[in-house]
């Protein structure tokens, strides 16, 4: 199997290239990995061709697609921050690139018999906000932002290549994925993964949302056993557009803060809080979330919060 793996950078992108490199999504083995970035990981493997560069030169889309491909990973994106900041960069890469990635990757694997599966990451920014007082797979997408519009437009974009017969799409909506690395990312929801690194280190930190606010989250393992189910799922299973806001712990940053706490044996008090009502309307207001399409499909959440905590850390 030939793969392309978008973002291959990233803190998602990176792990999901190491499982693949350990076993194909169909449990075989990859012929061939390429790996797209600005600084895609470097692997001591002859199945690895890396391209460096961005997706929205016509020159590297070229690149990546040359030999043909199987199956592509597109996880590459401007992240919902810097898209708001800079919203011609955002169409620039979140839509147009990657709509011609798509239309290229199509192009080159030659109309045969089996379109390519194109596994697309997309956001629960496109859900919007204020959010109703409960998500299920009927809540309308109204996205709020620059970020959630342009992944919604891609979602829209899949289906019809899907009726058109050029891929076989599956879009997957993520929600926070812990413990992203700290720093500044781009993510205006760092926060959430922040507060991880802070208790590791025994550091004070100033959460920016109050301790009642509520988030959706996933561990990084799980949200890459998602990646690699959605490669293989019947799409038969999949609802008719082939995109699924993915099952997430609902859980508040208090009860967050309090399992971390518990697991590292850390003093809780190192984190207080100084809410920004608008970064906590935004990204700490998630109410409860239903997902039986996504669950009848096959795809999953972390079980439980202490399961999903001690997942979280042991990628820090």
């Amino acid at each position: 199997m030939r793969i392309i793996l978008t973002g291959a950078g990233g803190f998602v992108g990176r792990h999901l290239a190491r499982r693949l490199l350990a076993r194909g999504p169909n449990g075989g083995r990859v012929e061939r990995l390429v790996l797209a970035d600005l600084e895609p990981p470097a692997f001591d493997d002859i199945r690895v061709r890396r391209v460096v560069g961005d997706l929205s030169d016509a020159a590297v889309r070229a690149r990546l697609v040359a030999d043909g491909a199987d199956m592509l990973f597109h996880l590459a994106a401007l992240p919902g921050g810097a898209a708001t900041r800079d919203p011609a960069l955002s169409r620039k890469v979140n839509l147009d690139g990657t709509l011609d990635l798509i239309e290229a990757m199509a192009a080159a694997h030659g109309g045969r018999t089996l379109p390519p599966r194109v596994v697309y990451t997309s956001t629960i920014a496109v859900l919007g906000h204020p959010m109703p007082a409960l998500v299920d797979d009927a809540t309308p997408l109204r996205p709020a932002m620059t970020y959630g519009a342009h992944k919604l437009m891609v979602e829209v974009a899949l289906a019809d290549y899907r009726r058109r017969g050029l891929v076989d799409p599956v879009a997957i909506r993520l929600s926070g994925i812990l413990a992203r690395p700290g720093g500044a990312t781009g993510l205006k929801s760092a926060f959430m993964s922040d507060v991880f690194h802070a208790l590791a280190a025994g550091r004070p930190y100033i959460c920016p949302v109050s301790p009642a606010a509520t988030i959706w989250a996933m561990s990084l393992d799980r949200c890459v056993d998602n990646l690699l189910h959605a490669a293989r799922v019947d799409c038969a299973l999949m609802p008719a557009g082939g995109a699924v806001t993915l099952p997430a712990l609902c859980v508040s940053m208090g009860e967050l803060i309090a399992a971390i706490a518990r697991r590292l044996g850390a003093d809780a008090g190192l984190v207080t809080h100084v809410p920004d009502g608008t970064l906590e309307a935004a990204f700490g207001a998630h109410p409860p979330l239903l997902t039986p399409a996504a669950e009848a499909a096959g795809f999953h959440h972390d079980g439980t919060l202490d399961a999903l905590v001690e997942s979280a850390l042991a990628t820090l």
